[in-house]
């Protein structure tokens, strides 16, 4: 999802399903954590990708905490 608008972004996000969004959310944690190995090696050439990797993932576990309370209150 690299060098898209955020608009694009978060419609691709909305547009996953749930084990999509986890899959996409496990996969930019680990991102993030070679990011972050590199940067402290001084390998890493732009570190603004660690801050954007960690707003991927934010906005990820917001969409599924919304489908949760969502899926509890049609619940209810």
């Amino acid at each position: 999802m690299a060098n898209l608008k955020l608009s694009e972004v978060r419609k691709q996000l909305r547009n996953m399903s749930d084990e999509e969004l986890v899959n996409e959310v496990s996969a930019q944690r680990a991102n993030l954590y070679h990011m972050r190995r590199k940067s402290a090696m001084r390998q890493l050439e732009n570190t603004a990708d660690i801050h954007t990797a960690r707003k991927q993932i934010a906005r990820a576990l917001t969409i599924l905490r919304e489908r949760e309370l969502s899926a509890q209150k049609e619940g209810k």
